[in-house]
């Protein structure tokens, strides 16, 4: 068979194209964690490539990270690895190929601003000699420069989703010089590996038994984080000391410490923490008549119960551009009168955009929020954590929380909502399209 030099370019374009979507796994280091998942990357082939071009694939990725960071930490040289999959394609030229690839990853974390991006690049690679019908092959790489987790991120997770990718080879025989492949995650960006900043163990008082009396009562106080040790619990009023006492924290973190009081105190706490509330009771002389009632936990919900107003994002005209429209997302009214410790979880999903009468859908539309939780009640006795901005699918995405609190009384009422964004595709049916975002708690 006769083949051309076009042919030649065209599979050289494929073959980039398939370097630079598909890795699987390295081994992982110590204390390093590893994930996978599969993305749909729109790919930009070199001149010459067979059309479509650009094209849609679906991209599947092991990537390694170190876990435990802090904010500000610099990861460095080495330290993320990422590997190929066979590429699944062969030549009908004999080649010569070096390959230099790259993978870059959107950082998702509540304290990390949106479109945050780093970038895994590999040095270039030695070259490979590929029969006419063999199937080329790219080795291993690390990050050959430093990565920064931002100071801005804040304790939990740091989510790396699939952003772009990029693979140049160089073909050195035929004498074809350096052909570019790039290749842009389609939305939503999916997380492929997730890393934990480690939440501080701060030194907590965390209980007071008996929580309230008078003169003489001895009160022991525990906590948790504490170095291990000996340890000072100490009462006070209105933020003056009054009694002291000594008592020990065990290997594990675990305090105790039992002062006798004996004079009137409000707080009781152990070394420097925040201390826990003490009711005073003092004896009075006469006849006791006690008064009793029994409070009933109230209910966890999300309303109204008929649902929000419609959310309309206007109209576009097609143009043969990506368009982006935006809009805010009517808050949800959140109530947690359960009277207790427990936290929460406000969720979002969505249906796909279609018009049930005319069968059109807009299956590439990817919508997008950027979560906001205020407190509505000022009594409340619980903040409202905000999640990360990211996709909306049919996966549920958490966009608001109330965390747990030991011993410590939790609730309020509170509105969750957000900003949305929606990018359309370049081309669609001109219609009406509607998609139900739903906010449901847990």
């Amino acid at each position: 068979m006769r083949t051309t030099r076009k042919r030649s370019l065209a599979c050289v374009g494929a073959l980039a194209l398939a370097v630079g979507a598909g890795v699987v796994g390295l081994a992982a280091p110590a204390s390093a964690v590893t994930g996978t998942a599969t993305a749909s990357m729109h790919c930009q082939l070199p001149p010459g490539s067979p059309t479509p071009n650009p094209r849609d694939m679906n991209s599947t990725y092991t990537v390694e990270v170190p876990d435990n960071v802090q904010p500000g930490d610099v990861l460095p040289v080495g330290s993320v690895k990422v590997t190929p999959s066979p590429t699944g394609v062969t030549v009908p030229l004999a080649l010569t190929l070096n390959m230099t690839p790259s993978l870059t990853f959107e950082l998702e974390n509540s304290g990390i601003p949106a479109g945050t991006t780093v970038t895994v690049t590999g040095d270039k690679q030695g070259s490979q000699d590929v029969p006419a019908g063999g199937e080329p092959s790219i080795a291993p790489w690390t990050n050959n420069a430093p990565i920064t987790i931002p100071a801005s991120a804040t304790p939990g997770a740091i989510k790396w989703l699939a952003h772009s990718s990029k693979t140049i080879t160089s073909i050195t025989a035929p004498p074809l010089g350096d052909q570019s492949t790039d290749c842009t995650a389609n939305a939503p960006k999916v997380a492929i590996v997730t890393n934990q900043i480690p939440v501080p163990t701060v030194p907590t008082t965390t209980k007071l038994t008996p929580n309230s009396g008078g003169a003489g009562t001895a009160v022991t106080a525990s906590g948790i984080n504490f170095a291990p040790g000996a340890v000072t619990c100490t009462a006070s009023l209105a933020g003056v000391d009054t009694d002291t006492a000594s008592g020990t924290a065990d290997a594990a973190g675990n305090a105790t410490c039992t002062v006798t009081l004996t004079t009137k105190a409000d707080k009781v706490r152990i070394n420097n923490t925040a201390g826990k509330p003490f009711v005073w009771v003092a004896p009075i002389e006469g006849v006791p008549h006690p008064v009793d009632i029994e409070v009933l936990p109230g209910a966890l919900a999300i309303g109204p119960a008929g649902g929000l107003p419609t959310l309309d994002m206007g109209s576009i005209t097609i143009n043969g551009k990506s368009q982006t429209v935006t809009g805010t997302f009517n808050a949800a009214a959140v109530q947690d009168f359960r009277g207790g410790s427990l936290g929460w979880d406000v969720t979002v999903t969505r249906t796909p955009f279609l018009n049930a009468a005319t069968g059109h859908a807009m299956s590439t539309a990817a919508l997008t929020i950027t979560p906001t939780c205020a407190v509505t009640n000022p009594d409340s006795p619980s903040p409202c954590t905000v999640g990360a901005a990211g996709a909306i699918t049919d996966v549920p995405k958490q966009v608001a929380s109330q965390a747990a609190a030991g011993d410590d009384l939790t609730g309020g009422e509170f509105a969750v909502g957000g900003g949305a964004s929606l990018k359309l595709p370049p081309f669609m049916f001109a219609d009406a399209y509607q998609s139900v975002v739903t906010f449901s708690m847990a």
